[in-house]
């Protein structure tokens, strides 16, 4: 059942150096079948970047290095037992370059996607001007040491 209060969640935007973004395929509700960028639930006591890079880590095998905020999202999916309330911290992230990409926890699969390739898949609503916001800020400010 859903939580009886709104949940904080963060999401990670990563770009690798050809500009493609790394999304998941959701393998659980709600939007199962549906790509998105990797993030989760942040746990009580842990901190914002801590949460990003365990939630990269667990989704795609990758570690990352959280960068700045991008966007705040808030979902309000009803059901019939309630409503989830989520309010998404979607962060910019740079891939470190350790870890080896492959699809875990709750997600059916995880790969780069280059933009061209974005209109073809099932994103998740409101996900195209996220990613089209974080390529900009990307673009402006280099996300850190490669």
């Amino acid at each position: 059942a859903p939580a009886a209060h709104p949940v904080v969640a963060v999401a990670a935007i990563v770009f690798d150096d050809a500009g493609r973004v790394l999304l998941i395929e959701r393998g659980r509700p709600p939007g199962v079948g549906r790509w998105t960028v990797p993030g989760g639930k942040v746990h009580h006591g842990e901190a914002l970047a801590d949460a990003i890079a365990r939630e990269v880590r667990e989704e795609t095998g990758l570690e990352v290095e959280p960068g700045p905020l991008v966007e705040v999202v808030e979902r309000v999916i009803a059901t019939d037992d309630g409503a989830y309330h989520y309010v998404i911290l979607d962060y910019l992230a740079a891939w470190t370059g350790a870890g080896a990409l492959r699809p875990g926890d709750d997600a059916r699969a995880a790969r780069f996607v280059a933009a061209a390739e974005l209109a073809d898949l099932p994103l998740t609503d409101g996900l195209a001007p996220v990613l089209a916001r974080a390529r900009a800020l990307a673009v402006a400010k280099p996300a850190g040491p490669r």
